[in-house]
């Protein structure tokens, strides 16, 4: 009995060693001393902590044009004013995956590898608590050809399991229609069927993939804010899941109605009439089929249409704007998106499309006379510019206003000058359609004919205005010389320094409600997110130096100066 009690009595002193021990570091910490039993210090609510970004590897756009808008780009501009804001170089880390899979692994790994105390504290020795951690996460999305023509910031949305699962079924019953239609057809071939399932096979195995990678991520994430970490999603959303913050890059809508917007003010829609309309011609390039062969998802496209519709819906419904092509007239509603839309996939797809909807009535004819194109991103725009200049388009934007030429804009990007801008005007009624004065005299009226036939060949042959989007460093020097007018981009040091802000504020466990550039969205289903945003900033040869050059974005040699 005595050796059967000795153990026991051991055990409870144990026990009550240990308890003592933890009571004895739980009022250490209280009392947020520096030293701890293993001599490591605890970071108070003052400091502000860690920060740890996860981004997608930069995707590479065609013929390697390089737009403004990536990943690579922004991160830097991150980590510059999240050192600016207070944290430590040490304590912020950054971590890119090329898919899904590998993203939302290393996630998985950081957060647990934290729980589990085996990576909780810095250079430094100090012991990082989950509420002292913010995790910056931009989704890895899959985005086709085109789309990645506009940047790596257009936002997209992941899919959850569930709906993942809805669109398997919907696709079962497709298939099991495909194939009853199949079997009461004659003279099916064998060997097609075979590739179909075939490709059918590896699809679903991808899908599957992806789900299981979007079910370890959205895991991951809530493993992370349930023990007090905090997320940020940058970016991309994902369904069903609510982060403690959001940061709303563009978006197609966004993007189409910009380009819209400046069109309208650059060509004074408002003072058009229907005797002497504005012609603007829509392009709206995207990938129709993807990799695997299946029809691509066409919600990009038909969201940039509908931004760019809102904005130019209504002078095309009053005759103030017509289509050269007749793609889109008075009657087009924003559902419309088809009638303008190309597979630009397909080599020489823009120049082929392009020189159909201008095409001259004979080839004794002088250019169609165009005001306006959206080509919707630079990649586009260049070949735009290069069937423009084949089809004896002469001139430039800068001619739209004559007291701003070339040397001028030169000047004002090497900071020699300021612009000086005055409006040009526009008569109500063209000259073909004024039959308000006539003239008596036969000869002056012979001489005012050919005037005017002169006039009119000079007006259809001007260059129009060409918008893009991206701001391609290839296609700055277009921008510079009037080929190109304009294109977009986000102001992404403002962005970076509003995302510093917001994760001192979270590491610090106060609300993101004071900041100016927060307001309260849905994002994935889920309402009442604090999402962090900011316009998008238009760019051309006018305001190039302020919004590229000062900045740092690009150099005087990227403009070609």
């Amino acid at each position: 009995m005595v050796f059967t009690r000795r153990p026991a009595a051991v055990l409870t002193a144990i026990v009550a060693a240990c308890a003592m021990a933890i009571s004895l570091t739980a009022c250490t910490t209280d009392a947020n001393s520096q030293d701890t039993a293993d001599d490591r210090t605890t970071v108070t609510s003052s400091a502000p902590g860690v920060v740890a970004m996860f981004t997608p590897s930069d995707g590479i756009t065609l013929n390697q044009q390089t737009p403004l808008n990536k990943w690579a780009k922004l991160t830097p501009n991150l980590t510059k004013a999240l050192t600016s804001a207070g944290f430590k170089k040490g304590d912020i880390s950054h971590t890119t995956s090329d898919s899904l899979d590998k993203q939302s692994r290393a996630i998985q790994d950081y957060v647990v590898n934290h729980l589990s105390g085996s990576n909780t504290t810095d250079d430094a020795g100090i012991v990082i608590s989950p509420d002292n951690i913010t995790l910056l996460v931009a989704p890895v999305v899959e985005a086709d050809a085109s789309t990645r023509q506009y940047g790596d910031y257009v936002s997209q949305e992941l899919s959850t399991a569930d709906t993942a699962e809805g669109s398997d079924s919907t696709d079962s019953s497709d298939s099991s229609n495909s194939s009853d239609s199949s079997d009461s057809s004659t003279g099916s071939d064998s060997t097609d069927d075979s590739s179909s399932d075939a490709s059918k096979t590896v699809g679903d195995s991808k899908n599957a993939a992806q789900a299981e990678a979007v079910d370890r991520l959205v895991s991951s994430l809530k493993l992370a804010k349930e023990s007090g970490m905090h997320v940020v999603l940058m970016g991309n959303s994902i369904k069903g899941y609510k982060p403690d913050a959001f940061v709303r890059f563009s978006d197609a809508q966004a993007i189409g109605k910009l380009q819209a917007e400046k069109i309208v003010s650059k060509l004074e829609l408002s003072k058009a009439s229907k005797d002497n309309p504005k012609y603007i011609e829509v392009l709206m390039p995207y990938t129709a089929v993807d990799e695997s062969g299946e029809a691509s998802d066409s919600t990009f496209v038909q969201e940039a249409f509908r931004g760019i519709w809102q904005v130019l819906g209504a002078y095309y419904q009053k005759g103030v704007v017509e289509s050269p092509s007749g793609t889109l007239n008075g009657n087009s509603t924003e559902d419309d998106w088809q009638s303008v839309a190309y597979d630009a996939s397909k080599e020489g797809s823009t120049a082929k499309v392009l020189d159909a909807r201008l095409a001259k009535a004979d080839e004794h004819a002088s250019p169609t006379r165009v005001d306006g194109i959206i080509a919707m991103n630079d990649y586009i725009a260049s070949e735009v510019v290069t069937e423009l200049d084949d089809l004896g388009y002469t001139g430039s934007a800068a001619d739209i206003n004559p007291q701003i030429t070339i040397s001028g804009i030169v000047g004002n990007i090497t900071g020699k000058k300021d612009l000086s801008r005055s409006d040009v005007p526009d008569p109500i009624k063209s000259p073909e359609k004024d039959d308000s004065a006539d003239s008596t005299d036969s000869a002056d009226t012979q001489d005012d004919s050919t005037a005017t036939d002169k006039t009119d060949k000079t007006k259809d042959s001007q260059w129009p205005l060409v918008t893009g989007y991206g701001a391609y460093v290839s296609n700055i020097p277009s921008i510079v010389n009037g080929k190109q007018w304009m294109t977009g981009i986000e102001d992404r040091q403002t962005l970076a320094e509003n995302i510093a802000e917001a994760c001192a504020l979270l590491n610090k466990g106060q609300t993101l409600t004071s900041m100016s550039s927060v307001r309260n969205t849905e994002v994935g289903g889920k309402k009442e997110v604090p999402t962090i945003s900011g316009p998008l900033l238009a760019v051309s040869a006018s305001n190039l130096k302020v919004t590229l050059i000062d900045p740092g974005y690009i150099s005087l040699a990227d403009a070609g100066l």
